[in-house]
């Protein structure tokens, strides 16, 4: 079977973070669509989900005339509350198909300032050939 390019790329990222992830951290897999943002916390480890935020909850969707980006804010803020409520605070940030631009960037920086520790996994990938 053969797979389109999105779906090489989604592969080839989250596997790469699958390798590097160590069992203090966990992996955050983020999902856009034209409307909508959800994110997830995920043990790679016991493969469970840990933790999710969407902004097809009922308590944001109330919220009226909130713009897309606004709503990567709030969405990134009540993930990183929950986090804090279970001691979450190393992750992995799998961003999947999406650049880091945009509602990505506005969602990863939201949970950079409410506490959240994470690299993405170029990062990684240099420390390591640094290292060698």
């Amino acid at each position: 079977m053969k797979l389109n390019t999105t779906t090489r790329k989604k592969f080839r990222v989250s596997n790469k973070l699958k390798k590097v992830a160590k069992s203090n951290r966990f992996r955050l897999s983020i999902y856009r669509s034209a409307k909508n943002i959800s994110a997830q916390i995920i043990d790679d480890k016991k493969n469970i989900t840990l933790l999710s935020a969407s902004s097809v909850e009922k308590d944001i969707k109330d919220i009226k005339n909130v713009k897309k980006s606004d709503l990567s804010k709030i969405v990134a803020e009540k993930l990183a509350k929950k986090a804090q409520s279970k001691k979450i605070s190393k992750i992995y940030f799998d961003r999947g198909v999406y650049k880091y631009h945009g509602r990505i960037r506005i969602f990863a920086e939201t949970l950079r300032k409410n506490g959240l520790e994470f690299w993405l996994w170029k990062i990684i990938k240099i420390r390591k050939q640094m290292i060698l």
